[in-house]
């Protein structure tokens, strides 16, 4: 298990990490993305001058999270316009890129109401409103982390006593994917900053490694006092009563409160609810799916299972923009199973976190009030 017990110096806040930008450029604009597949080797920006470049870098994972995934898909929109393609088969292209993450749809769809609305001044002006759009929605999403951090924080202070809080997360919830600071992540890092976070726990989440690979990578940057472990050794953790909650983020959430996250998250749950440890799902109010009634209607993305017969390796660069060196750990021809979410129903979940409140216990009625407050705050 890899550790980190001494806190880095102090040094004061690190550089805001750079994921997404819109660049204008001589030859046209372009969208340019922190290369995920990269990290933690190198930081490696990927520069994608139309659609299915963007439609790559999501399938790829080289740009991924629910929120960010909304961003870059009003930004693919805007993309189309200003470089004179066709918006509404870019649209189409963008939306489906990734089933299961209800963000992408919601940001490609924004973009594309804007552009809609403009087309009468010209696909000039089509192509700024469509962009402005997206920079709002990068700005908006900001916001919302930032208010999910005080409420989350808030929260586990009022959950846990003592102060000094031990927390265990799955996949990657920080800036990397968000247009702020993240989600779970961004509750950690609040935690952190005011002297209460006594441990992250941090999961290398398979098969793709996103805990090792970016939560890590965070964590290191910020100096948290973090922990890793291999993904089956949490059981342990809590049978130790080293943790004292669960935070994680979501790719959709149903309308009765079903949970979709990272495949291994549904274990989590059921390991903390037998241990009396919260388990709370942090979360804009766009990953709420009102129009998907339960977790059985939620589309589990099923990926290739090269990505369980291989171990990826970023640091062995190969020759492709945006691929990876990967080496077999399973015989050729092994099948795999490879969802890339798992589901966890509404009564596993001790708490919702969104930038409009804190929504516990979870139900179908809960969620329809939240959502509404939400749609009233954003209107004033």
């Amino acid at each position: 298990m890899a550790d980190q017990y001494a806190q880095n110096p102090a040094r004061g806040e690190p550089p805001r990490l750079s994921v997404l930008r819109w660049d204008e450029l001589p030859e046209g604009p372009v969208v340019v993305l922190l290369d995920q597949t990269r990290l933690p080797a190198e930081e490696t920006e990927l520069v994608c001058t139309d659609v299915p470049a963007l439609v790559q870098a999501i399938t790829t994972l080289a740009v991924r999270g629910a929120p960010l995934l909304g961003i870059t898909g009003a930004y693919g929109v805007a993309l189309a316009a200003a470089r004179g393609y066709d918006v509404e088969e870019a649209a189409a292209l963008l939306a489906h890129a990734r089933p299961t993450a209800v963000n992408l749809a919601h940001g490609v769809r924004r973009a594309l109401a804007a552009h809609r609305a403009a087309a009468g001044g010209g696909s000039v002006q089509a192509a700024r409103a469509a962009l402005a759009e997206a920079r709002e929605l990068h700005r908006q999403d900001a916001e919302a982390s930032a208010s999910m951090a005080a409420h989350g924080l808030a929260l586990l202070d009022e959950l846990l006593a003592g102060g000094s809080h031990r927390i265990l997360t799955h996949c990657n919830t920080g800036a990397l994917v968000s247009g702020g600071e993240g989600t779970a992540f961004a509750v950690a890092l609040a935690a952190h900053r005011e002297g209460r976070l006594r441990r992250l726990w941090v999961d290398e989440t398979r098969p793709l490694l996103q805990g090792s690979r970016l939560t890590a990578y965070e964590a290191a940057r910020n100096g948290m006092a973090y922990t890793l472990l291999t993904d089956n050794a949490a059981g342990s953790l809590f049978a130790a009563g080293q943790v004292d909650a669960v935070l994680i983020g979501a790719d959709r959430i149903a309308a009765d409160g079903s949970v979709a996250n990272k495949v291994g998250s549904y274990p989590l749950a059921v390991l903390a609810r037998y241990h009396h440890v919260p388990f709370v799902v942090v979360a804009p109010t766009t990953t709420i799916d009102p129009d998907t009634p339960d977790g059985a209607g939620i589309e589990v993305e099923q990926r290739s299972g090269h990505e369980v017969t291989d171990v990826a390796a970023p640091q062995l660069l190969s020759a492709g923009p945006g691929a990876v060196a990967s080496t077999s750990v399973a015989p050729l021809g092994t099948p795999a199973y490879n969802p890339a979410f798992d589901v966890t129903p509404p009564e596993l979940v001790t708490a919702i976190v969104t930038e409009s409140g804190v929504l516990s216990p979870v139900t179908g009625g809960g969620i329809a009030e939240l959502c509404a407050r939400s749609r009233q705050v954003t209107i004033s």
